[in-house]
């Protein structure tokens, strides 16, 4: 049980963590404080499905929770980060008053450190007396990045449900904890009810087979993964990570791999509860154990509230597994004895390239960077150090550290690894170029310049690079020891990630809910539209920023006239009565919206005048992302190619229209009933005719509301 404080100003300061108890708190409720078996239902589940059915609440009886359902899940834990700002915001918008369970709720201050201005300090400031006011657990500035905290506090904990306002929760999948990406308006609704909903992603399972060879890394098997099954086998999946070749894969690895299934498309990434684990988190207790010295005239300390003996020996009592017969989508295989060190980019996870063929480029680079929460643990940082012990970084190179949290830098200086890369030139990491990072991003314009090059590597590769000033691998490493230098051997086993077309049944629409949508349509040809390109990072801390100025550089890093080309068509469309939504209807390719969980991505589309987007996929969180906010996601892959082929250069996206414009306009109108999904194109060269399945009356009820945040004010109301 968690210890409990008995005055209402009691404060408990563990590890730069500061609990902010109230006068309510009192003892937490137990009912899912220990890892607990499922008993094994008829229709069988993975282990994804059996911890979210353990999470689901108000299910029907004899309800069996599998892919594709919506649920109601009360979430073990919800971590918001620097974006705590606007989701107080919201949930004081919506007349929110109490927060309905501080122990589910944490704070962690991570993005804008190194932000010293009075504006981003007052941020802070306020966020810190939310916490205090409400009893939240907060983390202050200087403790960690979030999800690297939560990991080491046992909030991310195996066979619990986490999530996270922010897309690299999957990381928690690492230690076996089905962590998953929320948006701010969620976490809002969180905060207020403890609830929210989500649909349960379809099913992957990733079998390793054999063992890395000496000098490979989780890194290289995330990248090569990205790269390989590159043709959106994961997208929007709930991976679950098998095969032997787990064993021999370590908990760092296990990490930095979870962590990447985002950007590999993914929505949860798991691995399992085996001996490889349970030992880290025999270790993990055990450091904890010795933080206080105790003896027969001092008590020992106090039990950590989540990483503690009772827990550990229950999750070894009642380890869960998937059931014989569980569903799959696909089963996609790879064996890892035939992987050396990859390296991603440039500008794309889904381009990677092994390093060997790289390294004969010489490839030059003026930055590095060793930071971020993919690869920033101690692993990584000795890996790092090893490789730059006794040399100096290269002239004209910029190589950047930064350690995962405070516990994990104060380890690095007690081994003795931060000091060798701080002698060897390494500057700990402050507020056209080419860069090559052990982070998990490299979209364009992710590291600077839209025109820079951007390239991920493991943290031996990244170290090596800045030493010699070109991407190259450690003198370390053995190639005689590696497998031929070719792409990697992995298959798809069986299944298949074609969704079964189900009829639609017409159902009557929401009262004041439009329909049919029309109006002009843009053609951006382009697949994995990314949320930066969406909407610039630069702006997505900048809490007072308006929804006009969001309409101004909504698309800005993908096409910077864009948003002029929109508020040029919007007075020129012809006025509609109230059952029509008319303005500007965007339409492009597949995963469309991946990323970033901004929701300015979805916000700055709205304001600028379009209220609906078609493509051929989503990303889910954006697609989470516009549902909460009253933008309409349709899919239509027939519109989508037969766009592409008449207009796209070369008929395919990724390289503009045929004239080079980087969005398509050629006056063409569309209308979309929502009563039967029909939809019509009327152009110069005629009219054509597609279906689409359109949105149920959950989502146009949110809509009709104005999105989540005012549904969620007319319940309390």
């Amino acid at each position: 049980m968690y210890p409990r404080c008995n005055h209402a100003n009691g404060i408990i300061v563990s590890a730069c963590h500061i609990r902010f108890p109230n006068k309510c708190r009192g003892y937490l409720q137990t009912a899912r404080f220990f890892a607990t078996s499922v008993p094994t239902p008829r229709i069988p589940q993975t282990i994804i499905e059996k911890v979210v059915q353990k999470y689901s609440v108000s299910l029907p009886d004899g309800k069996v929770v599998k892919a594709g359902d919506y649920v109601m899940i009360r979430p073990e834990h919800v971590m918001t980060h620097d974006n705590t700002g606007p989701v107080i915001s919201k949930f004081k918008s919506i007349g929110a008053k109490k927060i309905v369970d501080p122990r589910q709720t944490v704070f962690t201050l991570d993005h804008d450190v190194q932000n010293k201005s009075d504006k981003n300090l007052a941020k802070y400031a306020n966020i810190e007396a939310f916490a205090r006011a409400h009893g939240i657990d907060f983390y202050p500035a200087g403790r960690g990045i979030g999800h690297q905290v939560l990991v080491e506090e046992g909030y991310a904990f195996p066979h619990t449900l986490t999530v996270a306002s922010d897309s690299h929760s999957n990381m928690y999948g690492g230690v076996a904890c089905v962590g998953t990406p929320i948006v701010r308006t969620d976490a809002a609704a969180l905060w207020a009810t403890g609830k929210t909903w989500w649909q349960v992603p379809r099913m992957v399972k990733v079998e390793f087979r054999g063992k890395l060879a000496p000098g490979v890394t989780g890194k290289d098997v995330i990248v090569a993964l990205c790269g390989s099954f590159n043709n959106d086998e994961v997208l929007n999946a709930a991976i679950e990570f098998t095969g032997e070749g787990v064993s021999a894969l370590s908990v760092d690895d296990r990490l930095t791999i979870s962590n990447m299934t985002t950007e590999w498309g993914a929505l949860v990434g798991v691995f399992p509860v085996d001996d490889t684990l349970l030992g880290w988190y025999e270790s993990a207790l055990a450091k904890l154990e010795r933080r206080t010295f105790a003896s027969e005239s001092i008590p020992p300390p106090p039990e950590h509230p989540r990483i503690n003996r009772r827990r550990l020996d229950a999750l070894r009592a009642t380890n869960l597994a998937s059931d014989l017969g569980a569903q799959y989508s696909s089963h996609l295989i790879f064996d890892l004895s035939t992987l050396v060190p990859h390296v991603s980019g440039p500008n794309s996870v889904k381009i990677s390239t092994p390093l060997p063929k790289l390294e004969s480029q010489q490839i030059a680079i003026q930055k590095a960077y060793l930071v971020s929460c993919t690869n920033s643990r101690v692993s990584d940082i000795a890996a790092a150090a090893s490789v730059v012990e006794g040399k100096k970084i290269a002239e004209g190179v910029e190589f950047y550290v930064a350690a995962a949290s405070s516990v994990v830098q104060a380890e690095a200086e007690k081994l003795g690894h931060w000091n060798k890369l701080i002698a060897a030139g390494a500057r700990v990491l402050p507020a056209g170029e080419t860069g090559i990072s052990a982070t998990n991003r490299n979209y364009k314009g992710r590291m600077g310049h839209p025109k820079a090059q951007a390239y991920l590597a493991s943290p031996a590769v990244v170290a090596a690079s800045a030493v010699k000033g070109f991407i190259c691998s450690p003198d370390s490493l053995d190639t005689t020891s590696l497998p031929p230098a070719g792409a990697p051997a992995f298959s798809i086993a069986s299944g298949s990630s074609d969704a079964v077309e189900v009829p639609q049944a017409e159902e009557p629409l929401f009262p004041g809910f439009p329909a049919a949508f029309s109006g002009r349509i843009l053609f951006a040809p382009q697949d994995n539209l990314n949320t930066d390109a969406l909407y610039p990072g630069k702006y997505t801390y900048q809490d007072d920023i308006t929804l006009e100025r969001q309409a101004q550089v909504v698309m800005e890093n993908y096409d910077p006239s864009f948003a002029g080309n929109v508020a040029t068509i919007l007075p020129s469309l012809p006025a509609s009565d109230e059952s029509i939504k008319s303005g500007v209807v965007l339409v492009s390719g597949y995963n469309f919206g991946t990323g970033s969980s901004r929701e300015q991505a979805a916000t700055a589309l709205k304001a600028a005048g379009v209220p609906l987007v078609i493509a051929g996929s989503f990303g889910d969180i954006f697609k989470r992302n516009a549902i909460n906010n009253g933008l309409v996601c349709l899919e239509c892959p027939e519109l989508v190619a037969d766009l592409t082929a008449t207009y796209a250069k070369g008929g395919a996206r990724g390289a503009g229209g045929c004239e080079g414009e980087l969005t398509v306009d050629k006056g063409h109108e569309i209308r979309v009933s929502m009563v039967d999904g029909n939809v019509t194109l009327r152009g110069s060269d005629g009219e054509k005719t597609y279906r689409v399945r359109t949105v149920g009356a959950s989502v146009q009820e949110l809509w009709v509301c104005g999105g989540l945040e005012g549904f969620i004010l007319k319940s309390i109301q």
